[in-house]
């Protein structure tokens, strides 16, 4: 395992560098230059060029990657073009923004997501299996930002219960806090719920099919003793997969959530960056999000490794 995880961690490594080569082509050819965001649409060409020069982005395209990409394996992200700060702390600020939302929306996709699943499995072909399913498709089928403008429709335009965007700060009480967590948070959880319950039904009945599930339902065992220590843990090891890149999904796709809500996230600021063409900060956003993707699955991995012993990684046995 230990031979594995070592592996792992290089290939993410190496993972990462073609990443940061694909990011910072990319972000290159993205139209637009951050100097004219800067000195203004009336600015002549001679302060464009004045702007450009000190910020460095009139150096050899080379040159612009080797900066970047030192200054990362130092522990230096560069500064923002737009704000004029350094990078870490503002990304620093809404990843753990984002990881509180995902925190909350991965807690709630695990508990509700797996147990509907599994309470669609025993109920199979009965009302309640038909009831999770028409859930399930309706949540799978509509767009995250749909359920955004409803729950914003109805919390915050007829119930008035909740703030419609924005962040609470936690210096003004837990209640301003939470409260301000809720609708992105159901938003999130109502999409990845559907993903999750569908994958464990599936899994639960073949699991549930299986001969020894059915061997150990003929020594009698207790049907809650067959269904959790034989049939879920087995069930589960896709779903884990799925859960992990949830947790990725939810650092890097939750534009659209964060947009609806105005939520000071990672995605946000993803946005801000992309509005404003603040390359690095563009770069070093989506070179992070990449990271969170590579160690999400790389936890997956482990996770399998615990649910079932006896997967074996880095060698075959026979």
């Amino acid at each position: 395992m230990v031979f594995y995880i070592i592996k792992r961690l290089l290939y993410i490594a190496l993972i990462l560098v073609a990443m940061s080569v694909l990011i910072f082509s990319i972000t290159q050819a993205l139209p637009g230059n951050v100097a004219h965001v800067i000195a203004g649409q009336f600015a002549t060409p001679d302060v464009i060029a004045a702007i450009e020069r000190k910020l460095g982005l009139q150096d050899p395209l080379p040159l612009q990657y080797w900066r970047w990409v030192s200054g990362i394996l130092v522990g230096n992200l560069g500064e923002s073009l737009i704000m004029e700060r350094p990078i870490a702390p503002i990304l620093g600020e809404a990843i753990g923004r984002s990881a509180v939302l995902a925190a909350f929306s991965i807690v709630l996709v695990t508990v509700f997501g797996i147990g509907l699943g599994l309470l669609a499995a025993i109920r199979h072909n009965r009302p309640l299996d038909h009831g999770i399913s028409v859930f399930t498709y309706v949540g799978i089928s509509v767009p995250e930002f749909f359920w955004g403008i409803v729950l914003i429709l109805l919390f915050v335009g007829y119930f008035q219960w909740l703030p419609a965007g924005g962040y609470g700060d936690l210096g003004k009480g837990l209640g301003v806090w939470l409260s301000h967590l809720i609708l992105p948070t159901a938003t999130l959880t109502f999409t990845l719920i559907a993903h999750v319950s569908r994958l464990t039904r599936s899994s639960m009945l073949e699991t549930l099919a299986s001969q020894y599930v059915k061997n150990a339902r003929a020594k009698g065992l207790p049907e809650r003793i067959v269904l959790v220590r034989h049939a879920l843990r087995n069930a589960l090891l896709p779903t884990i997969t799925v859960l992990a890149v949830d947790v990725g999904w939810l650092f890097g796709g939750i534009v659209v959530v964060e947009t609806v809500f105005s939520f000071p996230g990672l995605g946000r600021l993803l946005v801000f960056a992309i509005e404003r063409r603040d390359l690095p900060l563009i770069q070093s956003s989506i070179l992070i999000v990449s990271g969170i993707y590579c160690f999400a699955n790389l936890i997956a991995d482990l996770l399998y490794a615990y649910f079932n012993p006896k997967i074996r990684y880095g060698r075959a046995h026979s």
